[in-house]
């Protein structure tokens, strides 16, 4: 059985078994996102794809608004929903204390606010909100926002690496413009790259995963020197939150 069929049928079993009726997915105009909704749309029960621009790049809301109408024109299990989150945000920003302007803390209340209204629309579809996150970023380096994109109910690509992503969004016809795409966690106003912000790729990324102590270069150990430096930052992240545990 192929990958794809694979994890199709592993959503729908599970959606099923659990007596929910609806998959909700987050399309930001990125591999990530447009691979999941389609294994959604794949597993034949109601996937709602949900745009949710802050701010957004015009680019990125292009890809994604691409992406739901690719999808909906080869699946007939598809709801689009376009909700733009912006007057949202700068309202929610605008009754905070002024000294609230750490820029990491804004862009990851994007993140949050866009979570919010996903659980919104799962709460009243009877439905399930679908991670969007691969290995790399879930368990390499912790490249998300906690209780924002990492605020979900399933991960149907989290044992993937970016690469592997990539191959399977080819093999499933995914459009050009996304997978020829710089990925970006669209959080910033300029527009960064997930490379601008880690300062390794991807792929760099995935042999520092892997790295098992044989002799390296010095462009390999800065690269591993970048890699644990994002992985122990965030590894509260990826780890149960504490717990006080009671004599």
């Amino acid at each position: 059985m192929s990958l794809e069929k694979e994890i199709s049928l592993w959503l729908k079993d599970y959606l099923l078994n659990n007596n929910l009726d609806s998959f909700v997915i987050g399309i930001s105009g990125g591999i990530d996102s447009a691979v999941t909704s389609t294994l959604c749309a794949m597993a034949g029960c109601r996937a709602i794809v949900v745009t949710m621009p802050i701010h957004q790049n015009p680019d990125e809301t292009d890809r994604g608004m691409q992406h739901c109408s690719w999808l909906n024109e080869n699946y007939d299990n598809i709801k689009i929903l376009n909700i733009d989150l912006t007057d949202v945000y700068e309202q929610f920003i605008n009754s905070l204390p002024e000294k609230f302007n750490n820029p990491l803390a804004l862009a990851n209340t994007r993140a949050r606010i866009r979570m919010s209204t996903l659980y919104m629309i799962s709460g009243n579809s009877n439905g399930i909100v679908v991670g969007t996150g691969n290995k790399v970023e879930d368990f390499g380096v912790g490249f998300f926002t906690k209780y924002g994109d990492g605020g979900v109910d399933i991960s149907p690509i989290a044992d993937l690496m970016k690469s592997e992503v990539y191959d399977l969004g080819k093999k499933l016809n995914i459009i050009d413009s996304i997978i020829n795409a710089r990925p970006t966690d669209g959080l910033w106003d300029d527009g960064r790259t997930d490379e601008d912000q880690l300062g390794i790729s991807y792929d760099e990324i995935e042999w520092a995963m892997q790295y098992n102590g044989e002799e390296i270069d010095t462009k390999q150990k800065e690269i591993l020197d970048i890699y644990n430096k994002h992985r122990n930052v965030n590894l509260h992240k990826m780890e149960d939150i504490p717990i006080f545990k009671k004599k």
